[in-house]
């Protein structure tokens, strides 16, 4: 039986940083499913990388996916190279991207300073990838001046992309005012940037004006100079605008403290996942059903 061969990290390094779309894929594939020595080269990857994280999110059908689309456009435009990460929910018998096929971006995927990448959430909780944070550090090595991430959605406990993201930009419908209530306190604490996409339906200028004003300082002392962007992504209308708002705050992200918040964030989540490494909720279910606990905090102290 011949043995694997082990990975040469440092030639898949190089071909990341010449842009190669291929060594992208493959590295990709192999931090996911935790090839041998992935975290050295983690660990061993240049700090000299200049890419900002957009991270775009908002609820079910509001249009994400094509103003991320529209995003790419502009960006392009601008003769910006674009990494894009699309978190797709989970097929719950395969765990795979229900929506890997991305119709909608289907022009992009042979420009050559676009590259785009569906991952599924994997059951993982906040509307992202379990290793979102390790993609995105692989990405960061190669040539591109933005990394897009569009997440599956938004909600109270959905905030993950605020630890991940330079800017996040959080996408709503006319539709959406009941939404924006249940979510508000969770929206106030990630949006550095609200999106009114479909602007062009009903009502659409009465849910701006009460959106612009819930972010006044009576009502929330944290939402001061947060941009309200109209936009029709379908039309490619507001998106110039979108733009200039993303590279503002960008330009904001370097003279606050909010990186430093931002790496205090992932260094939790990656500790977190590290800690948790050897235990499944499988395990767990088993081990509970096998010795009928009812107890179960003397049942967890065991793995403190």
């Amino acid at each position: 039986m011949q043995t694997q061969a082990p990975l040469n990290w440092q030639h898949i390094l190089e071909q990341i940083q010449h842009g190669s779309p291929k060594a992208i894929s493959r590295c990709i594939s192999l931090v996911e499913n935790e090839a041998p020595g992935y975290e050295a080269f983690l660990s061993a990857l240049p700090a000299t990388a200049h890419a900002q994280i957009i991270g775009i999110t908002g609820p079910p059908g509001a249009g994400k996916s094509t103003l991320t689309d529209a995003l790419i456009g502009e960006l392009v435009r601008a003769q910006k190279k674009v990494a894009v990460l699309c978190v797709d929910p989970s097929s719950p018998f395969n765990m795979g991207a229900l929506l890997g096929d991305r119709i909608r971006m289907s022009e992009w995927y042979n420009h050559a300073d676009v590259f785009i990448r569906s991952l599924a959430t994997r059951g993982s909780l906040g509307g992202l990838h379990p290793k979102i944070i390790e993609l995105t550090e692989v990405l960061k090595a190669a040539p591109f001046d933005y990394i897009l991430v569009e997440t599956v959605g938004v909600g109270q406990s959905e905030v993950e992309i605020a630890g991940l993201a330079d800017a996040t930009v959080v996408v709503l419908v006319p539709e959406a005012g009941d939404e924006v209530q249940t979510m508000k306190a969770g929206l106030m604490e990630i949006a550095d940037i609200f999106v009114v996409n479909k602007a062009d339906r009903p009502d659409a200028d009465t849910f701006y004006k009460n959106l612009k004003l819930m972010l006044q300082p009576a009502f929330h002392a944290t939402a001061l100079d947060i941009p309200v962007i109209k936009t029709v992504a379908s039309q490619k209308k507001g998106i110039p605008e979108l733009y200039d708002a993303i590279c503002r705050q960008l330009q904001q992200v370097h003279t606050t403290d909010k990186k430093y918040r931002l790496l205090a964030e992932k260094a939790y989540y990656l500790l977190q996942k590290h800690r948790m490494k050897n235990i499944s909720k499988e395990d767990l279910m088993t081990a509970i059903q096998k010795e009928n606990i009812t107890n179960i905090y003397s049942f967890i102290t065991r793995f403190y």
